[in-house]
């Protein structure tokens, strides 16, 4: 039997030591085999499990520890938000902007010509939307993550902008 914490744990961390015993596999194998074609092998499953553990990591420290409102749904390059008291849908495809906003607890994604969806960044299966803003084009996913983590975020950011309104100016003063 496994405590439900523990259990909890090893479920958020499930990718990283994942990748991290994939890595440990391809150094150990890397180290019992001889030389030539194995060794290229062992080489590359370790470097594999170095990358699989890096983007668990990564999708870790995105999603957060914090519990918010709501559900989140990411099926076929559409983002459904389910809340208490608002929720919206939204296709990456018309998506036009995309914000943090209310100090970093909410995601608010813009869409061209249509009603703004705001997401807390804690709702149940937001870690999904790592994936989906990772499909963006242009997305610079350091970036996020940076602001994200940030310790004392501003009031609103923007973190992406489709490049086809790169040169205009954001509209994150639209009715919310």
């Amino acid at each position: 039997m496994i405590r439900p914490e523990l259990r909890a744990a090893l479920q958020r961390w499930r990718e990283v030591l994942v990748g991290a015993a994939v890595a440990a596999l391809g150094l150990w194998w890397l180290r019992a085999s001889g030389s030539g074609f194995f060794q290229v092998l062992a080489g590359a499953v370790a470097l594999v499990g170095a990358a699989l553990s890096w983007i668990g990591y990564r999708r870790l420290r995105f999603a957060g520890a914090a519990q918010g409102p709501g559900i989140v749904q990411v099926v076929e390059g559409q983002i459904s938000f389910f809340g208490p008291y608002q929720g919206g849908f939204i296709a990456l495809r018309d998506l036009d902007e995309l914000h943090l906003v209310d100090h970093g607890r909410a995601w608010m994604l813009l869409p061209s010509g249509d009603v703004p969806v705001t997401i807390p960044v804690g709702a149940e299966g937001a870690a999904a939307l790592f994936d989906a803003f990772a499909s963006l084009p242009g997305m610079d996913m350091k970036a996020l993550v940076r602001a994200r983590d940030a310790r004392d975020p501003p009031a609103t950011q923007v973190l992406w902008v489709h490049p086809r309104r790169a040169g205009a100016r954001t509209t994150l003063t639209r009715a919310h």
